[in-house]
């Protein structure tokens, strides 16, 4: 895993030692450092919807009841962090750092009649870096967007399940949501060039280029309430400065960042353009056993779960969005650190649109987990979550998941 990940998982496995999370196969190679990383994970989720398959909530993040009123289901998946399986390459030559990393993220859930097929694995990470710490980094390729990066990393449920909607059925998706449309957008992984500065004394800044139609799907499609195509003309710009601290009684890290994308859209009355944007600010602090997060975003014409979901209006007018989520951990003398996190994600509707409308107004989470750290490289979870969806018109989905598994990193 890369520098962003390790440092993420180092502090949201919430009782593993730094050392642990950074741990791997480490392979010198003539003027190459070879690293072999990655983690193994699975959960059983056992999920209860409360609400008739009748009640529709368009965007909405929780399950209702299935056709025949069953209100039960359970899978085994993967959680929000996919199974992984890195490569990364370094060496400094010329007086520059050069580094190289490839990873692949393959599914715990099967399909087929046999049970022998598989959701198709995902390639998150594909790109190289050069620079020093003198001046800095340039990164080209597919890593992590820059943009609400924070905030899933900072997430608890990283190394759990969060909303488990994706293994309802035992057989969807590669990975559950996490907090992903109920506290935060997704942060995706994105073709990128990116700088990042030199480190002065705990700030670093990255700006960068994005793949402009990152976060559509294969027919530029993803204004999923419309079903219109939304075009960019131009790239996205994606931006976030970081200031880390650390001392004696507190450690931490502060963080605000923003997106801006160009949107094109063709609409009920024709074609129609705009600006997309979108603001995050958030902090994450440690004292003795306790640790806090806070975040929040605010934006026009993003959507609320992934880059552009539901952003716009079949007129081409774009809905503001705005969300966050707060979260406490505490360690037991156990070394078993439980913790408690809300989450809300909210949508308004374009000014054109009405009131009564199944349209999502707002996904709600709340998280209670347990991680302990059996060995220094196996934690095991326990997680409930409580998901709610609200439509514009008043209507409701809710489920509630109990998780229980595993997350193994080498």
């Amino acid at each position: 895993m890369n520098k962003n990940i390790k440092l993420a998982v180092a502090g949201a496995v919430l009782a593993m030692s730094a050392s642990a999370a950074h741990a791997g196969i480490v392979i010198p190679a003539g003027d190459w450092t070879l690293d072999v990383n990655g983690n193994v994970n699975a959960f059983a989720n056992f999920i209860k919807a409360d609400h008739a398959v009748a009640n529709t909530v368009t965007g909405g993040m929780a399950l209702s009841k299935d056709s025949t009123g069953e209100k039960n289901t359970q899978g085994i998946n993967t959680g929000l962090l996919p199974s992984w399986l890195g490569f990364t390459g370094k060496t400094r030559q010329n007086d520059v750092d050069v580094e190289f990393t490839i990873s692949m993220q393959p599914a715990v859930s099967a399909s087929g009649a046999a049970g022998d097929g598989s959701t198709t694995p995902l390639w998150r990470q594909n790109y190289v870096s050069f620079g020093d710490k003198s001046w800095g980094s340039i990164k080209l390729g597919k890593d992590i967007g820059i943009f609400a990066s924070n905030a899933i990393l900072n997430d608890m449920t990283l190394l759990g399940v969060g909303n488990a909607v994706g293994a309802a059925t035992g057989s969807n998706g590669n990975t559950t949501h996490g907090g992903i449309g109920t506290g935060y957008i997704y942060a995706a992984w994105k073709g990128q060039v990116t700088y990042t500065t030199p480190n002065f004394n705990g700030l670093q800044i990255a700006v960068g280029i994005t793949n402009p139609n990152q976060g559509l799907d294969g027919t530029n499609t993803n204004n999923t309430a419309t079903g219109n195509a939304l075009f960019q003309d131009r790239f996205g710009l994606e931006g976030q400065a970081t200031y880390t601290f650390a001392g004696d009684a507190l450690n931490g890290k502060v963080w605000a960042g923003g997106a801006s994308y160009k949107v094109k859209q063709t609409a009920s009355g024709g074609i129609v353009e705009s600006s997309s944007s979108v603001a995050d600010v958030g902090a994450n602090v440690n004292f003795g056993a306790v640790g806090l997060t806070g975040y929040y975003y605010t934006g026009e014409g993003v959507g609320t779960t992934v880059m552009f979901g539901n952003s716009h209006s079949a007129a081409g007018q774009k809905r503001d969005s705005d969300g966050g989520y707060l979260q406490a951990t505490y360690a037991l003398p156990t070394k078993t650190k439980i913790g408690l996190a809300y989450g809300k994600s909210s949508l308004d509707l374009a000014s054109a649109e009405t009131q009564g409308t199944a349209f999502v107004k707002h996904n709600k989470r709340m998280t209670v987990g347990a991680y302990h750290p059996l060995t220094k490289h196996l934690n095991l979870v326990a997680e409930f979550n409580d998901i709610e969806a609200e439509a514009h018109n008043g209507v409701k989905q809710e489920h509630t998941s109990t998780s229980l598994g595993a997350i193994l990193f080498f």
